[in-house]
């Protein structure tokens, strides 16, 4: 009795795993290279594909590096866009019954959204995320604009209306503009100065353990705002 082969997956099935494969290493390539120094053959190596892929696939290295972004966006809300569009939904739920949101709740929600962030950004799948973006963030192009639309703009704007409704303030104000750029930094500070952190704090690494201390330190960043007269923390 002869061995059947099994089936070779669909070509749908084969094509998806390719660019699956080209978009993941394509955002490791961008972010340490940037746009204009990673090479089509660097992008093409790193992804084990042959040079053609990039035209078959995205038209051009301009079009694959449009899809990197969104491909960023797309693997961000998967750890954040539940959160997000529960914390949406409530407020939304609120504006329209005309009820306030309260101080107690804003904070509740803002650890939240805080602690998420902790998880999301010190971990060692962000490394590449953050290259990219701060690459994007001191040379913006079209890639920028739709992170920013996407995923940056909404959890800004929930954190300045959490923000708000702690401090009492107007959402639109540009102290709680600021503010919400300063807490939001205070997190993000972990992933962008990860090798002092590692230093000053005597860790090997940033493990389970570690992670459970940060989102600790997240809980008492929120605790504290507003905490003093004058709604300086």
């Amino acid at each position: 009795m002869s061995k059947e082969k099994a089936n070779p997956p669909p070509a749908s099935a084969r094509a998806d795993v390719a660019r699956q494969k080209m978009l993941s290493a394509a955002l490791d390539v961008f972010g340490r290279y940037g746009f204009d120094g990673a090479s089509t053959r660097q992008l093409t190596e790193a992804a084990g594909v042959n040079l053609q892929a990039i035209p078959y696939y995205f038209g051009s290295k301009e079009g694959l590096y449009i899809a990197t972004a969104e491909y960023l966006m797309a693997r961000i809300d998967t750890h954040v866009g539940d959160m997000r569009a529960r914390i949406g939904a409530h407020l939304l739920a609120l504006d329209a019954a005309g009820k306030p949101l309260g101080e107690a709740e804003a904070r509740r929600f803002l650890t939240d959204v805080l602690q998420t962030m902790v998880t999301l950004f010190v971990g060692k799948e962000s490394e590449s995320w953050a290259r990219f973006l701060i690459r994007e963030q001191m040379e913006p192009t079209e890639a920028f604009t739709r992170v920013y639309q996407g995923i940056m703009r909404p959890m800004i704007e929930i954190g300045r209306r959490l923000i708000a409704a702690i401090l009492g303030e107007d959402p639109d104000s540009e102290h709680v503009r600021l503010r919400t750029f300063s807490l939001l930094g205070s997190i993000l500070v972990f992933r962008v100065t990860h090798a002092a952190v590692l230093s000053q704090m005597e860790w090997d690494a940033v493990g389970p353990e570690q992670v459970q201390i940060l989102r600790g330190l997240a809980a008492e960043l929120v605790d504290v705002i507003g905490s003093s007269k004058g709604g300086a923390a």
